[in-house]
């Protein structure tokens, strides 16, 4: 593999880009705006930066990496050639199934299709597709630059060949691919998301304050950020999305969303993304120094 297309420059889709260009592949970075995709380069430089600040690599290292990342507004010329295309856009099934669609009509047969969903059916992503054999679920953690694991989400249909290439790929990324089946949430959201659920149930009903749901958390269980605060680095909108697709999959109602989560997402409280969720990130650009502090 030489050419690796990714669809959407947001947090995840940079993070990819990144990734994969500073293994030395060349990048085809795609949105819909100018605007997105200077704001997806300009994450991608800044974080290069700390890292050559940190020592990890040199100037010269940086320089090369932007330099293998080509931008596009428009998908067709994106992805055409590309040995595999990445789908890191919003966790909304209808528009990952119309990408999908299109991915069909633009690619050639032989491209393999990745998508970044992190709770998503693998298996319903390939069915709008021919040879969905080539359709597999690539789930990477937050941040995409430093966090190690890869999810290898096989659908129904996803062959041994593919499935074999893209864990060997996320290797030569540097990365620990872990093969799992397709239902909902996978594994990681599976386990991660009813534990934020029930930490927004705790906070709901009055057992505890947000600072000290996310202490006894960091402090008695050794996790390096609490589950409302990890809940605000995700976005609290992805988390409740996540939650609706694994209620509407299992229809268990232990993966039934809070009524506080539903209603702090109505309320346009988001997390760090919005300047606030659980924590208030707009004084003293507090959005800044949690990212931070998380990346150190």
């Amino acid at each position: 593999m030489k050419q690796i297309a990714v669809i959407g420059a947001g947090t995840m889709g940079n993070g990819i880009a990144h990734t994969f260009a500073q293994s030395g592949f060349t990048v085809k970075l795609i949105d819909i705006s100018e605007q997105s995709l200077d704001r997806g380069m300009a994450t991608i430089a800044s974080n290069l930066d700390r890292m050559v600040a940190k020592g990890s690599i040199t100037e010269a290292d940086k320089l090369a990496t932007i330099g293998k990342i080509i931008t596009y507004t428009d998908m067709q010329d994106g992805v055409v050639g590309a040995d595999l295309v990445v789908e890191a856009a919003t966790e909304n099934v209808n528009l990952k199934l119309d990408i999908f669609k299109k991915l069909n009509e633009y690619c050639s047969h032989s491209t393999i299709l990745a998508t970044n969903t992190s709770s998503i059916s693998i298996t319903q992503i390939g069915a709008v597709v021919a040879h969905p054999e080539r359709v597999i679920g690539m789930h990477f953690m937050n941040p995409v630059p430093i966090m190690k694991l890869v999810e290898i989400i096989r659908g129904y249909n996803t062959s041994d060949a593919v499935t074999q290439t893209i864990m060997q790929l996320s290797e030569k990324l540097g990365k620990v691919p872990v093969e799992v089946n397709d239902y909902p949430g996978f594994v990681a959201n599976r386990i991660l998301m009813p534990m934020i659920n029930e930490s927004i149930e705790t906070l709901y009903n009055g057992v505890a304050g947000v600072y000290e749901i996310d202490t006894v958390m960091k402090l008695g269980m050794a996790h390096p950020m609490g589950p409302l605060q990890l809940a605000d680095f995700i976005g609290l909108d992805v988390c409740l999305a996540i939650l609706h697709v694994m209620y509407d999959g299992f229809k268990n109602p232990k993966y039934a969303p809070c009524p506080l989560l539903v209603n702090m997402v109505r309320a346009g409280k988001l997390g760090v993304k919005s300047g606030e969720g659980f924590y208030n990130y707009a004084e003293s650009k507090k959005a800044e120094k949690v990212a931070a502090q998380f990346l150190k």
